[in-house]
């Protein structure tokens, strides 16, 4: 699934000249979907506000950087999908459960996994920008995501047949 906000160029030309209005419509624009990416990949409500605003401080910081090439979205939503990864490997996303299934499954999986399956499942990077973010090879990516697949097939056919996860 990717999505895909418009805004307008003079709206981002006015926000890279400073104008703190046009800083906070973007905000407003994107505050929900950073704070849906922040919130899967992490879990936790506190983890993802605080990615929500590192995201921020970071666009506002750094939009005169942005060049126009592809849509804001793209670059905002790498910046806050970096925020969450470097979260990860801090190690301060704690496991929530979940009453799905497949909620409680991907629990299960370990943060690296998490993000890979979700980077690559639900957000639609390719596993060549999932190795870039994370620092790792493509192939890494790879068997990192059929690893992640496999276990949940095994773990929600598991519970299909009566065991708990």
């Amino acid at each position: 699934m990717t999505v895909s906000l418009a805004v307008p160029d003079v709206l981002v030309a006015r926000a890279q000249a400073g104008d703190e209005a046009a800083l906070e419509a973007l905000y407003r624009a994107f505050e929900t979907p950073v704070y849906n990416l922040a919130r899967r990949m992490l879990r936790r409500p506190e983890d993802a506000e605080d990615v929500l605003q590192e995201t921020f401080l970071e666009v506002v910081r750094n939009i005169k950087q942005y060049r126009g090439e592809g849509h804001l979205w793209g670059w905002v939503r790498r910046i806050a999908s970096t925020k969450a990864l470097m979260r990860i490997r801090r190690g301060r996303a704690m496991h929530v459960g979940a009453n799905l299934d497949l909620e409680r499954a991907f629990e299960v999986l370990s943060e690296t996994s998490r993000a890979v399956v979700w980077l690559h499942d639900v957000e639609g990077y390719t596993h060549e920008e999932i190795a870039e973010q994370m620092g790792r090879s493509v192939s890494f990516s790879k068997s990192q995501l059929a690893r992640a697949h496999a276990r949940l097939r095994r773990m929600l056919n598991e519970d299909v047949g009566g065991a708990t996860l």
